[in-house]
């Protein structure tokens, strides 16, 4: 018999933080693909590059530890960083 206090969501891990989406899941489920991270004057060539060449961009906060990979050198100034996502530009048809 189960507790009044049961909740099966719960038991399954549902509601628990692991399983939230991140800021890139969501991202991503929205169309957007990472690129790369960028510090000045780099970032800004690349974001207009991809202006440019039709790309809808968006520029987020880089957060080390949410990156795979050696970020050691950038982990001393992160607030220089920003990751490039992109997706394509759709036009309207009116």
């Amino acid at each position: 018999m189960l507790s009044k206090d049961y909740h099966p969501l719960a038991a399954k891990g549902q509601n628990s933080r692991e399983n939230r989406m991140t800021r890139e899941e969501e991202f991503i489920r929205d169309g957007w693909e990472k690129q790369s991270t960028y510090d000045e004057p780099r970032l800004s060539d690349i974001v207009q590059a991809y202006k440019e060449i039709g790309f809808e961009v968006h520029v987020e906060p880089f957060t080390p530890d949410d990156e795979p990979g050696c970020t050691e050198c950038m982990k001393i100034s992160p607030e220089k960083y920003k990751t490039i996502y992109t997706r394509k530009q759709y036009e309207s048809k009116e």
